[in-house]
């Protein structure tokens, strides 16, 4: 069970493997999120499912490698095993034809995104997409993207791809031709989900946003991913982790992210340290 079937690479730090779940891979829908262990001693990580095959029963994940957890999960290899994964969490995102909707992913934000630009293309909307990255390097699921959208706007903040700009720049472009969307989906760095929620909502376009890159337990029992939305606190895990971004507060929200960052960095640094000195080790003992 959970064992890594495919594994590649989309970017520097960005895995995409597919892994052994029949269970979850039957009922999983989009927007919903497993919890993984990578071992008996290792923390639990959330990850939105991007998307399962119910016949072969297998669940697509993508991660960016930014802490211990993450990177010991992008260690592993073809023919690996996970040992836990528990799911489908969340509720599911709310999916009908609404007519025109936009979706719009940033970053690794592009991963939770796909799997509602499909569902709602599937439903029979007009999916128009924006994803946007960095620079080229950094940019994810072009192609895939693509397949489930009827127009896909590329952005890049350095031009080196697509449209030099934000993707505030091509939602501000959209709304310039006069398109009117019935319902948004915006999914990134917090930032991102601040300032497109705040320009969708100056056009009166209805946008959810995603915040499962705050989740911590994911069973709703530690509280870590409390936010304010509309005044009223909401746990990301169990009461999301979609929400109305007219309403979420995301100052707060920014400041409840930074809480663990100090923890985050000494941990990767220590596990690099800790790799190194295995290394040459095993070199010595060659030698």
């Amino acid at each position: 069970m959970n064992e890594i079937l495919e594994k590649r690479v989309l970017s520097e730090g960005v895995k995409d493997i597919i892994v052994s779940s029949p269970v979850i891979a039957r009922k999983r829908k989009a927007g919903q999120f497993i919890i993984l262990r990578v071992h008996e001693r290792g923390e639990r990580i959330p990850l939105t499912i991007v998307g399962s095959d119910p016949e072969a029963g297998t669940l697509r994940l993508i991660f960016q490698e930014v802490g211990k957890s993450t990177m010991q999960l992008g260690e592993l290899e073809v023919g690996d095993s996970i040992l836990d994964i528990a799911g489908p969490l969340g509720k599911p995102t709310h999916i009908e034809n609404f007519g025109r909707v936009l979706c719009v992913g940033g970053g690794i934000g592009v991963a939770p995104v796909l799997p509602i630009a499909a569902a709602m293309k599937e439903a029979g909307n007009e999916v128009i997409s924006i994803i946007g990255a960095r620079n080229k390097e950094l940019l994810i699921l072009e192609d895939d993207m693509k397949a489930v959208s009827d127009r896909l706007i590329v952005t890049t903040d350095d031009g080196s791809y697509g449209k030099h700009g934000f993707v505030t720049d091509a939602i501000s472009m959209l709304v310039e031709e006069g398109l009117t969307f019935e319902q948004s989906v915006s999914i990134g760095p917090v930032i991102m989900m601040k300032f497109t929620s705040a320009l969708a909502k100056k056009n009166n376009i209805p946008m959810m946003v995603s915040l499962n890159s705050i989740m911590v337990d994911g069973t709703g029992m530690c509280g870590g991913c409390r936010v304010s939305v509309d005044g009223k606190s909401e746990f990301v895990c169990v009461d999301g982790p979609e929400f109305d971004g007219w309403l979420v507060d995301f100052d707060q929200l920014m400041k409840r992210q930074a809480a663990y960052l100090e923890q985050e960095r000494r941990s990767s640094e220590e596990y690099h340290r800790c790799k190194l000195d295995a290394q040459v080790e095993n070199l010595e003992k060659q030698s």
